[in-house]
């Protein structure tokens, strides 16, 4: 026989919770938005049964709204257009998880706008004041990221420490360089090498919050070097410097690399060595600048600013006396390097989004998944790709990406 239990450790009965007309309308509007039962019960703190329960009597909620008190929550009634849009936009972006597409900002509103041109053109509507108004705005993706329970994942890279005393001081020296040579921004300089993992997702990636990460997709390990390089007023972007790991790929087995739009090298590590640089120094930089200083009847003289990275030879700044060299000092270039703050990230930016953009496109027309279109896109895609986004980068702005760089600390 149990012992008997004592009196003052009675078993407490579980409240029940009363569930208002005025929550139950907001588990009937996110549902209709999208969102999963767990979803709604963590968004509301409701447990998962209880949100089924309620939905299982939607037909007699829907008659029983109408009565609900003033009191409850004023939602904005919103164009059907862009309702009906964002549904099917969420379940695009739904689908193209699944298929393990990951997507950016800019193809996400790019949809967006194909939806809405497509609904109107169906249904030969009039364009009201709202929908004429409607871009796409990371405005309206905050709004609608909220709505339909997306986050954004954000792969992390490492932050490197920096010397910000020697960073403070090095604009004014590099400015009495610049005066005692007497050089123009069309003789100033800037170079530095980047690591693309050419075939990658983007660093962000808008998934449901149910997800914790794309399932199953990792991004590709195979990596080349580049040098990207111009001068400061911006009319001479140098031709782009790439290092890979095998001389001749198949892709380029009919192709004479001199054609290329990029200098092509090759070593085991795709890594720029000082020897690939000193010879890139000599045989490219070297004459591109000297025949555009004659093109534009300036002196032939130079500024090349440097980071001070292992495959940058020192000795380089003996081979032409018209041409300077002044490395950063050390541990600096996440501060001071022109390149790094921002152009590169920026070119990588459009490096991606035209290659992923192929993909979802390659996808949507031809059914193809990511794996597949990884598969047949090739480096002399990749060569392409980087070539018509260095253009773009310059064609985008009035100056080159790292005039105002150099300007803020030394103009």
């Amino acid at each position: 026989m149990p012992p008997k239990q004592d009196s003052n450790n009675k078993v407490k009965k579980r409240v029940r919770k009363s569930i208002t007309m005025e929550v139950k309308s907001k588990i009937l509007k996110l549902k209709d938005r999208g969102y999963s039962t767990s979803s709604i019960g963590r968004e509301l703190n409701l447990s998962r049964t209880t949100v089924q329960t309620i939905l299982k009597d939607k037909e007699k909620l829907l008659t029983a709204l109408p009565s609900v008190s003033s009191n409850s929550t004023i939602i904005r009634k919103r164009n059907a257009l862009i309702y009906e849009m964002e549904k099917l936009l969420y379940n695009w972006i739904q689908d193209q998880t699944q298929r393990r597409v990951p997507l950016s900002l800019a193809i996400i509103q790019n949809k967006a706008l194909s939806i809405i041109n497509t609904l109107q053109n169906k249904r030969g509507e009039n364009n009201s004041d709202e929908i004429k108004c409607f871009s796409a705005s990371r405005g309206w993706f905050m709004r609608f990221k909220t709505r339909y329970s997306l986050h954004n994942i954000r792969v992390q890279g490492e932050a490197a420490s920096a010397d910000h005393v020697a960073a403070q001081s090095f604009p004014g020296i590099l400015k009495e360089i610049i005066e005692s040579g007497d050089y123009s921004p069309k003789q100033i300089f800037n170079v530095d090498e980047t690591g693309l993992f050419w075939k990658r997702m983007p660093s962000r990636t808008f998934i449901s919050q149910e997800e914790n990460s794309m399932p199953g997709f990792k991004a590709a390990k195979d990596r080349l070097t580049l040098l990207l390089g111009s001068n400061v007023e911006g009319d001479l972007k140098l031709k782009p410097l790439l290092v890979y790991r095998s001389e001749n790929p198949r892709a380029l087995k009919n192709y004479v690399q001199s054609t290329l739009p990029v200098i092509w090298k090759a070593n085991p590590k795709a890594w720029v060595t000082s020897i690939l640089f000193e010879e890139w120094f000599t045989k490219h930089f070297i004459p591109e600048v000297k025949q555009y200083c004659s093109n534009n009847n300036l002196a032939y003289k130079a500024l090349l600013i440097l980071d001070n990275a292992p495959g940058h030879p020192v000795r380089i700044a003996d081979i032409d006396p018209q041409i300077k060299v002044v490395f950063l000092p050390p541990n600096t270039t996440s501060l001071l390097q022109p390149m790094d703050q921002g152009v590169i990230a920026s070119f990588k930016a459009y490096y991606l989004r035209r290659t992923f953009s192929q993909a979802v496109k390659a996808n949507e027309n031809d059914g193809m998944e990511l794996r597949d279109f990884w598969k047949s896109y090739n480096i002399l895609q990749c060569v392409k790709n980087i070539a018509t986004s260095w253009d773009e980068l310059f064609s985008k702005t009035l100056h080159s990406p790292p005039r105002e760089k150099i300007n803020a600390g030394v103009y």
